[in-house]
């Protein structure tokens, strides 16, 4: 197993399902790690104690804030890189399904969606990359998905969201790759996570068992190792890509 020791590693929504697994499988190779959360302190701490199981030091930790809000992600970055050092690799995983037909979507049900997952990846990936430009550059992980390309019904919002994060990652690597900052995407299909779990349905199990490859979705690593190639130097010829990590769901 690799070494990462002398990363500092940010992973929004990093206390459940896919943000946890990353920043376990960064703990895991030593990284210095921030998961951040929104509300859920339970989950965070059981991820405060899992990240300090894992590695050998005491550079790991979580923080809370609310992606969408500008002021206090600026503010929590600003106090992680103090605390830890500047941040070598960002993983915007933090993000919400809200689903429902169009002509029943509720406004704010569109809004909370694209505030959380568009304008958070937004606003983390400014105040990260302000940073690894003084320093020595970095990596950025963005979270997509392959309903950015699918498109299914009753996601609108969510699969308009995950195509802001593919378009905007595209855009930013175009931005940042000749200033040392390497820019790409996973794009997951159907994951095992509490998300997952809670929009379960008789169609969504029916997609899964007769649309993937094995039958079954991915479980939170299957994707974690994944973002943990494209951050790390594996993979430094690789950029302003999307990695679909789907079982052939998506042909």
């Amino acid at each position: 197993m690799t070494s990462m020791a002398d990363e500092v590693v940010v992973v929004t929504g990093g206390t459940r399902g896919i943000g946890r697994a990353t920043a376990e499988a960064f703990a895991d190779r030593q990284a210095t790690v921030v998961a951040t959360y929104h509300s859920d302190e339970t989950a965070a701490a059981e991820t405060r104690a899992a990240l300090a199981e894992r590695a050998d030091h005491d550079d790991v930790g979580t923080r809370q804030f609310d992606v969408g809000d500008h002021e206090a992600v600026t503010d929590a970055i600003a106090d992680v890189a103090d605390e830890y050092g500047q941040p070598t690799v960002l993983v915007n995983n933090a993000g919400i399904m809200s689903n429902g037909l169009l002509v029943r979507m509720d406004p704010e049900q569109w809004e909370q969606v694209l505030r959380t997952n568009v304008t958070g990846t937004f606003n983390c990936t400014r105040a990260v990359a302000r940073r690894m430009l003084r320093g020595d550059g970095g990596r950025i992980v963005n979270v997509a998905s392959v309903a950015a390309q699918q498109g299914w019904a009753g996601q609108s919002n969510y699969a308009a969201s995950k195509a802001a994060i593919v378009g905007f990652t595209r855009s930013i690597a175009s931005e940042l790759g000749g200033k040392s900052i390497r820019v790409n995407a996973v794009a997951p299909g159907y994951t095992r996570t509490d998300m997952y779990e809670e929009e379960l349905s008789d169609a969504t199990a029916e997609v899964v068992a007769t649309e993937t490859a094995t039958g079954e979705p991915a479980s939170p690593e299957d994707v974690a190792e994944a973002i943990l190639f494209l951050a790390s130097e594996r993979s430094s010829y690789v950029h302003g890509e999307v990695l679909r990590v789907d079982d052939g769901l998506v042909g």
